[in-house]
């Protein structure tokens, strides 16, 4: 039985550190140390404590010990895989990223990849990463990372930028709810039932601005069937996993009405959540103002539910930690694991990931993070070549792009003017004027100053 040392940093997560620990209790070939590595030392101690209970449980068929790390090079030293997941700051700078842009009429729905609250989450973030990579590259240089922090692309561009020897690449779910709903389209149409991993799908774009321009099972052209599908539920949504007002209650869920249009408008299918879709245009088409929003039936994620959300799931963590209640045990649904087994050489795996553009995807530039299909096997992830994407999909993409790269090149820099610059180019800003936007970024910038006064000079 292979045995492997995983580092986590963040790991004292409330939400992937939960899901990581559940799946690889259910990996009866895997064993090894897991170790934990946060900043909240407490909640990395919680996180041990409920994956032993978790490893206690008859359906666990793993073997893994979970430790707690007290500095990042005792985590890494001698790790395998290097798992990152961390929420840079606090919701305090949160609710400035989302709502600070609110007194401009600039609305965000997520906040945390796009528009003005990506950019300044960017600014916090990356900084950290730089950080990271240089610790990688000291203790486990040939380890794989897989990153989950948000904004993904450019949190991955800077591992590259800081370790170009690195060999990480980012994880992300949100295609996989838009597999979920071709396989709707499939059984709609043609009575066949089959789950979202039974079918192709050509993924290409950048991190929750993905498109798909194929999808197929056995010989059927699902992206055939889709034309008649949208025309019918244009106008009412569809929701793939619940009805289609369950935005209203659920913050998460939307009627997929911002994919359709895009569907009809480009010629290929928006493969995210529609909350993250919108922050790529321009604010006026679905974000102009909450009731634009509701028109295409999607929700704005306030940070005062996320607050809640969080004093919700520390509360669990607790009573679960302390031994009160039932530790759940069942498979997530989500990737990390699969494709950890799949390097490990125990299975092959196709997924979509973020790397490094190395020709994967055409029209966008050499070393520009995107994601794409890849292949999974022994020590190797090689990167799907992506069907190109129709040209006016692929101008709001590589837009999008070179503001990631811009961010990233600002940041590596510390030059506020180009930060600048990628914030005004964001499509959420495209109604400010300049001098707002440099009133808006200052005031952003101000609001967040405790995170940007050990890496930037601000004024």
């Amino acid at each position: 039985m292979p045995t492997v040392k995983i580092a986590y940093i963040g790991g004292g997560s409330k939400l992937w550190a939960r899901s990581f620990m559940q799946d690889l209790a259910l990996a009866p070939d895997l064993s090894g140390e897991v170790a934990l590595y946060d900043i909240d030392l407490p909640a990395a101690e919680r996180n041990r404590r409920i994956a032993s209970r978790i490893n206690e449980k008859p359906e666990a068929t793993s073997k893994f010990t979970y430790t707690v790390a007290h500095d990042l090079a005792e985590a890494l030293r001698g790790a395998d895989f290097v798992l990152m997941s961390i929420l840079p700051g606090t919701f305090r700078e949160m609710r400035s990223d989302v709502h600070e842009p609110e007194k401009y009429g600039i609305y965000q729905s997520v906040g945390d990849t796009a528009g003005p609250g990506g950019v300044l989450r960017a600014m916090r973030t990356l900084p950290i990463y730089e950080g990271f990579a240089r610790a990688i590259a000291e203790h486990c240089p040939g380890a794989w990372v897989l990153n989950l922090t948000n904004p993904m692309s450019a949190c991955v561009k800077v591992l590259y930028e800081v370790f170009p020897g690195i060999k990480a690449f980012g994880c992300c779910h949100e295609v996989f709810h838009t597999q979920d709903l071709l396989c709707c389209v499939l059984r709609e149409a043609t009575g066949i039932r089959v789950g979202r991993r039974d079918i192709y799908t050509d993924v290409s774009g950048v991190n929750h601005f993905t498109w798909i321009t194929a999808a197929s099972y056995a010989d059927t052209d699902i992206m055939a069937l889709l034309p008649s599908f949208v025309d019918k539920y244009y106008e009412s949504g569809y929701n793939e996993s619940g009805p289609t007002d369950a935005f209203l209650t659920d913050t998460f869920s939307y009627a997929n009405r911002v994919k359709m249009d895009m569907w009809r408008r480009y010629g290929a299918l928006g493969a995210a959540g529609d909350r993250h879709l919108a922050e790529f245009m321009n604010n006026s088409w679905y974000l102009k103002d909450p009731e634009t929003v509701a028109r295409w039936k999607f929700g704005l994620t306030t940070v005062d539910w996320r607050e809640a959300d969080q004093a919700r799931k520390i509360a669990e963590s607790v009573r679960l930690a302390e031994g009160r209640g039932e530790v759940p045990l069942r498979p997530s649904g989500e990737e990390l694991v699969r494709l950890l087994r799949a390097i490990m050489g125990l299975e092959t795996a196709v997924s979509n990931v973020n790397m490094p553009n190395r020709g994967q995807m055409p029209g966008i530039p050499s070393g520009s993070i995107v994601e794409t299909n890849c292949v999974f096997t022994h020590n190797s992830v090689v990167p799907v070549t992506a069907s190109p994407l129709p040209l006016g999909a692929l101008s709001l993409v590589r837009r999008c792009s070179d503001n990631i790269d811009l961010v990233c090149e600002g940041v590596a820099e510390r030059d506020m003017d180009k930060l600048f610059a990628a914030f005004m180019n964001q499509p959420l800003c495209s109604t400010l004027t300049v001098d707002d936007g440099r009133r808006l970024f200052t005031d952003m910038c101000e609001n967040t100053r405790e995170c940007l006064d050990p890496y930037f000079k601000l004024w």
